[in-house]
């Protein structure tokens, strides 16, 4: 068995190269840069998020922030703007909190994969990205996709515990390596895991890795990787109040971290304090009424939202206070608000526009294309 395994390994890069050279895909954006800043937000934006619902955002967050400088000069409530509707916000924070601490200091990102993973919002396999694809430096990256094709080719057995699965994993990566063409093989082996290793249904008679696939040869592509048992996810409630004068929405910033942090969103509240609630910020409750619950899944838990909507009349300026303050109807397509809550809103008829691209981006925990190891 360890010389066959030891052939298949000999044999693997090759086979990973000449198939990204026909099949692979090259006519993404940021595979024709070798700016470190792009390569570095495309790997960002592709944690968690499929290729196709990134690319948009790709491009209008280069049209407004086109450098790293440019990006850590602005506030942090213009990225979530251009975030709102992508999904997984701690990446829009992180991405803007790194880039003010590589401007402030040697204003690049190195070529040194160890370095840029010390890095806010930066893990090991995305340093190792920048690392190839923007200075053709020689470094493992395992991504879900990677993660897929190792655990199927090799039949990788599952370890006593994640830690230990994660060192075996990255000690087989690094194994694999080929001395040249890494930005290929690099580009192919995340390819490979995306559109022919898929995880359901996963095409094996296109496969390169098909004749030394331990997998394919003994039918246990649904069985590989295997995945540890989760615990049921958590149920949470919340109540939220949706207060609106007809022109506008009285929204909430959310604190920096935790649930959609930094966002706007709708004030908490429940219906027997909505007429204290709306005095208090300058409104008199004119009528409420309670709408569909909205279900929404995070990894950890599964919350549910209550939302009372309430019509008022603004009659001071209390609630021009932050963090509260009043959004015109026709800028909730642009506010930066999490995806459930910009539906609901939306779907009531609170937008400026018959079309949106809103309706087909990731939601928060909708995508697990790729996941940062």
């Amino acid at each position: 068995m360890a010389d066959s395994l030891d052939a298949a390994q000999r044999g693997f890069a090759r086979r990973i190269i000449i198939w990204q050279e026909g099949h692979g895909r090259h006519d993404l954006p940021w595979q024709k840069t070798r700016d470190p800043y792009r390569i570095w937000l495309s790997e960002i934006m592709l944690q968690q998020t499929q290729v196709q619902t990134v690319l948009p955002y790709y491009a209008r967050f280069l049209m407004r922030f086109p450098t790293l400088e440019v990006l850590a000069a602005a506030p942090l409530e213009s990225v979530l703007e251009l975030w709102s509707g992508l999904g997984y916000y701690a990446r829009a924070r992180h991405l803007h909190r790194c880039a003010q601490v590589i401007a402030a200091g040697d204003g690049t990102l190195s070529a040194d994969p160890e370095g840029n993973a010390r890095l806010p919002g930066i893990g090991r396999s995305t340093a190792a990205a920048i690392s190839v694809f923007a200075f053709g430096r020689r470094a493992a990256i395992l991504d879900g996709n990677v993660k897929r094709v190792l655990a199927r080719c090799f039949a990788a057995k599952a370890a006593a515990t994640a830690a230990q699965d994660e060192r075996q994993m990255w000690a087989l990566a690094e194994s694999l390596l080929p001395a040249s063409s890494i930005e290929s093989y690099s580009q192919g082996m995340m390819d490979l895991g995306a559109t022919v290793c898929s995880r359901h249904k996963p095409q094996c008679e296109l496969c390169p890795l098909r004749e030394i696939c331990l997998a394919c040869r003994d039918g246990r592509q649904a069985e590989l990787p295997r995945r540890r048992v989760k615990r049921a996810p958590a149920q949470r409630l919340s109540s939220l109040l949706l207060l609106s004068d007809g022109r506008r929405i009285l929204l909430e910033r959310r604190p920096p971290i935790g649930i959609w942090g930094g966002l706007l969103s709708l004030p908490e509240g429940s219906g027997d304090s909505a007429a204290v609630f709306a005095e208090r910020h300058g409104c008199r409750l004119l009528s409420s009424r309670e709408l569909t619950p909205i279900e929404h899944s995070f990894t950890h838990f599964r919350l549910t939202m209550q939302v009372l909507h309430c019509q008022v009349e603004a009659i001071g300026l209390q609630a021009n206070q932050a963090p509260l303050q009043w959004l015109p109807v026709d800028e909730v397509v642009a506010a930066a608000l999490p995806a459930p809550i910009k539906r609901l809103l939306l779907a009531l008829g609170m937008r400026d526009a018959p079309s949106i691209e809103e309706a087909s981006v990731a939601d928060d925990e909708a995508h697990t294309t790729r996941s940062e190891s």
